[in-house]
This record gives structure tokens, sequence and C-alpha cells, in this order.
């Protein structure tokens, strides 16, 4: 996958409602979970920065892990409107999940975060296991992907009924960024974090109301739509029909 033709793709998309709604969800979810600063994180395949940054800007240090120059070279040009102490938080680091022992070496982080990166892997079971062995003892790891059990979710809501058939046995589709993503069973991400020796402490349901909107902006409502959004990504039967889920564990073994 050619991550540096889909950098214009994502930083629209990220502008939003769906993209704001992904971003501030996960960044709530998260602050329940993360030690506190100055905690040593990952961002596996964190892109442009837009949960790096704002992690910096919150004390962590922070270091972010792309495949992408592009997606690099975005994360710089938004750090320099930051100031110097929140600059130095942040280190860039070209490589891919799958490969990240090797790049950053023994290196171990109290927290390590993937988020909508093993959507476009064929097979996420090493990214997943190389993620649990970047994490220290009792960190923690904060797991994005596409709910595999909601897939028809949203052609059904956007009224292409034939698709939504289709979703029902399917096991991707072609998401926001107009290609062809992986989803995954709640279970199977439960399956493979507990094989590391890692305990699921939580989850979540991201973008319950609002996936089905397509490029649409914010509105002068966007804290109610945020609100509900953080409410029903918490329960069931709501979290479960998501488009995305958020899998938080801490590594007890290893």
């Amino acid at each position: 996958m050619n991550f540096d033709s889909l950098a214009d793709r994502y930083t629209r998309h990220t502008g939003t409602l769906r993209g704001i709604v992904r971003h501030t969800l996960v960044a709530r979810q998260m602050a329940n979970h993360l030690p506190p600063p100055p905690a040593r994180i990952v961002d596996v395949g964190g892109g442009a920065g837009a949960q790096a940054i704002p992690l910096a800007r919150q004390g962590y240090g922070v270091t972010l892990l792309d495949p992408s120059e592009e997606m690099l070279r975005r994360a710089h040009e938004a750090l320099q409107g930051e100031s110097p102490a929140i600059r130095d938080r942040v280190r860039l680091v070209r490589g891919t999940g799958e490969d990240a022992c090797r790049v950053l070496g023994e290196e171990r982080f109290d927290a390590v975060l993937c988020h909508g990166v093993t959507m476009y892997v064929d097979d996420p079971e090493p990214l997943v296991h190389a993620l649990i062995s970047l994490t220290r003892r009792g960190g923690t790891i904060s797991l994005l992907t596409k709910n595999q059990e909601a897939l028809a979710m949203r052609p059904a809501l956007e009224g292409r009924y034939r698709d939504a058939l289709s979703a029902l046995e399917a096991d991707r589709d072609t998401g926001g960024m107009g290609v062809p993503t992986r989803a995954h069973p709640l279970g199977q991400l439960m399956d493979w974090l507990r094989e590391g020796g890692t305990e699921v402490v939580r989850w979540y349901g991201v973008r319950v109301f609002t996936d089905h909107l397509g490029h649409q902006a914010a509105g002068p409502d966007v804290e109610e739509v945020l609100e509900l959004e953080w409410q029903a990504g918490q329960r069931d039967p709501y979290r479960r029909v998501a488009r995305l889920i958020h899998v938080i564990g801490v590594r007890r073994e290893g």
C-alpha cells in the first residue's frame, strides 16, 4: 500500500464530521487508560500527527512511526506551529509497524497506539504481536480498527441495500480513503492480544450515528454529536454496530 498517495484524502477526512468524531472520541477514550505524562508513547502508523501532537502538548514523549515519507513530512510541518518544548517531545521515525522492533531497537514504551492501521494489512497478526513486543510490562496498548460485524450499517443507512446485503457476509469494503480495507471481529482482536499476554481491559465503539454522513462538515451542534457518540460508544447494543472498534489492553506478561 502506497500511503503517500493517501495523504491528501486522509487530511481532508480528518476535517470532516466523521474525522472529528473519530479523533476526538479515540483521544477521550485513551485518556481514561494512559499513564500520566511524561510517559513515553509510540504511535504506530501515526500519519500526520493527528494523535501524536495533542499528546505531546499534554507532556508525553511521543515517537511517531510511519512508513510514508509524505505523512512524516506533514507531521513535521504541523510541528513547526508548536512551541520548541512540544516539538522536542516528538520524534518522527520512518518504518512499518511489523518492523518496529528492529527500527526502534530495544526501546519499550509505556503506551503503544495503533489506530486505523490493521485494516490495511492482509495478515494483522504479526503487526499485533509487534505492538505487544513494543509495550513494557504493565504498559497500555490502544488498537483501533474496522468492525467486521457492522460492515452492513453504512451502505444500508446510505440506501445502498444491495451492497448492505453483500456486506453481511463480507470481511472488507471500500472505506473513506477510496481503497478496499479489511475489517475484523472484536473477538479476533481480543484473542490476538490475549495470546500475547495482554489483558483486554475495555473496548469502545466509534461512530455509531455519524458514519454514513460522508464528507459532511461539522455543524453548530458538533458538541451534542460528540456527546451522543461518546455515550453510545460505551454501551450495548450501540457500540456493537459502530463502524470502528477501539480496544484497550494492558500487557501482563513478557
